[in-house]
């Protein structure tokens, strides 16, 4: 790993939050990599809905779902919002009772709140 970080003169490593995430970050920790290079943890919420999606496989055609899900955690921590709508926000996990309440009610809520993000970023 000391040898890609090197290679390929990384400053940020992306590790999504997921399973093992805290047993992860401390071993790249452990590898200690030098200051310039930070260790990340970033939110992977729908990165497997994604990287089975037909938008991430037009973008990325000859890569395995299990890497396409990788490049998505990358880019979360370089452009979280520009990923993150890639994905329905229902798949984000929006919360435990989320199938309990009227689906058209709450498609639309998330949509109005994901326009809204996205033009108060633009």
């Amino acid at each position: 790993m000391r040898a890609l970080v090197q290679q390929y003169d990384l400053k940020a490593i992306a590790i999504g939050n997921g399973t093992a995430s805290r047993e992860t970050e401390q071993f790249v920790r452990s590898l200690q990599l030098g200051p310039e290079v930070l260790v990340v943890m970033v939110n992977e919420s729908g990165a497997s809905i994604y990287s089975a999606s037909e938008v991430a496989r037009n973008e990325f055609p000859d890569l395995d779902l299990t890497v396409r899900g990788a490049v998505s955690i990358g880019r979360r921590l370089m452009d979280p919002l520009a990923e993150l709508v890639k994905i329905d926000a229902k798949s984000i996990g929006v919360g435990q009772y989320q199938h309990d309440v009227d689906q058209n009610a709450l498609k639309a809520a998330l949509d109005d709140t994901v326009m809204s993000a996205v033009n108060g970023v633009a």
